[in-house]
């Protein structure tokens, strides 16, 4: 076994949707940051809705990148590739390397397994061409069945433990601070410490395989931070961010946040975020619609509050006469359009970037208004506000476009200081023109004063 510094590592995990990848990567995610290193991630979830155990269709990934300095993308093709059963192998194998190093869990290649992966053979390396000395093959299932025999707990909640066995074991190969996996377990299960410690326990063994196995595929990696930036850093996604900037720009003018929102992925996310913050001052609406939910919006825009609608690509042609709405009332909004594939419905899990020709000029009449893109998961909490401190100075509907690439990803984001960023001044009627104010009366900059009751809707 050898040691081996690296500057920047690929990792992904896969298996059925109910095998929990998205925690496993997202621990070892936090692992990472946590630690100082640069990571990108992004989820790959399943079109289907609950696909078949075992099936091809059925298969959900999540991509991390890791560098010692700065990284801008989950990466192309991973060094290490997490197979959880058959399938994840014969669909994820082609965003592996050549000399990738693999870890399947040989109890989920059994020949029912198989078959229902569409093998031909009973030795699916063989079939797919994969070097047997690049993979880590171990009955993970019984491991983790006899790591918890005596924890009392039914065999299907056993079962979905299993993604903390492999996460142990990459923890392992990256030579991984297990106490930051135990803590955001001990915190994520605070109301459960049985499965949280049931968690741990997994995690430990899978630790201990790899530190007491030896093979020819298993190097131990270090990946040290090059630049080490002080500050107070989470793991955030873009969803996540740009809520955080809306409520940002909201405290920073002095306002009351609103979101009109009809649910639809990848766009959801925001709108339940933005939910959990009633406390400073947020209020969200859950419409039955996506034209209710820009109407109500440009509502709340009226009575002054900073008022966001979100949604994605099929919802935005439908917000559009709102929309002009706001435009001819002249009224700040935010339109969130976390952008996703195809026409019409679309596919809600696939990212594409399809929606920029229709924000700039798929409205009726002339309607211009500012757009602004966010360019990866951090960068979305400063394009939120950014759009809001647009839309609330120059009375004007501003649309942030995203998409789910950037939404669903992940990276170290550095808690920023409010008192550093700019202040937020909407043009208020002035002092001197109350009882003389017309809605057509302009300010210095030719933008229309906001005319609101003072108490309505400002904090």
């Amino acid at each position: 076994m050898t040691v081996k510094e690296l500057d920047q590592v690929v990792v992904r995990f896969s298996g059925d949707s109910g095998d929990g990848m998205q925690l496993a990567g997202n621990i070892f995610s936090t692992v990472s940051a946590t630690v100082g290193n640069s990571i990108s991630t992004f989820p790959d979830y399943p079109a289907d809705i609950r696909a078949p155990q075992g099936s091809l269709t059925g298969v959900s990934g999540f991509q991390v990148h890791i560098g010692a300095g700065k990284v801008y993308t989950p990466g192309d093709q991973c060094d290490v590739l997490v197979a959880m059963n058959a399938a994840a192998l014969k669909t994820q194998l082609k965003y592996a390397k050549k000399d990738a190093t693999i870890i399947i869990d040989t109890d989920a290649f059994k020949k029912a397994d198989l078959e229902k992966a569409a093998f031909q053979t009973e030795d699916p390396l063989a079939e797919l061409g994969v070097d047997p000395d690049r993979v880590i093959a171990c009955p993970l299932t019984q491991m983790v069945k006899d790591a918890l025999a005596d924890s009392g707990m039914d065999a299907k909640a056993v079962l979905k433990c299993r993604n903390m066995f492999a996460l142990g074991l990459v923890c392992w190969l990256f030579s991984r601070d297990l106490e930051i996996a135990f803590n955001y377990l001990r915190d994520k299960f605070a109301k459960k410490p049985e499965l949280a410690e049931a968690n741990i326990k997994v995690i430990q063994a899978g630790y201990d395989y790899g530190h007491n196995t030896h093979s020819s595929a298993m190097n131990v990696y270090r990946i040290e931070s090059k630049q080490k930036e002080p500050g107070r850093y989470m793991d955030i996604t873009g969803n996540k961010a740009t809520a955080y900037g809306f409520i940002a720009a909201a405290e920073k003018a002095g306002l009351k946040l609103y979101l009109g929102s009809y649910p639809i992925t990848p766009a959801t996310d925001v709108l339940h975020e933005l939910s959990k913050h009633k406390s400073l001052g947020v209020t969200t609406v859950q419409c039955e619609d996506e034209i209710a939910g820009c109407s109500s919006a440009v509502g709340a825009s009226f009575a002054g509050a900073l008022a966001v609608t979100s949604t994605s690509g099929p919802g935005i042609c439908l917000k559009s006469e709102a929309m002009n709405l706001a435009v001819i009332m002249e009224l700040p909004l935010v339109v969130l359009d976390v952008q996703r594939g195809g026409p019409a419905t679309g596919l809600p899990t696939k990212s594409e970037q399809t929606d920029l020709l229709q924000v700039l000029f798929g409205r009726n009449g002339e309607s211009p208004m500012p757009v602004i893109a966010a360019t990866s998961p951090v960068d979305c909490f400063d394009a939120a506000f950014q759009a809001s401190k647009m839309a609330l100075e120059h009375m004007t509907p501003v649309v942030l476009l995203t998409d789910a690439f950037v939404a669903n990803g992940s990276a170290a984001f550095k808690l920023p200081n409010l008192a550093e960023y700019p202040a937020i001044n909407p043009p208020y009627v002035p002092e001197e023109l109350k009882g003389k104010w017309t809605p057509y009366m302009r300010a210095e900059n030719g933008t229309r004063y906001w005319a609101v009751l003072l108490g309505s809707s400002r904090s």
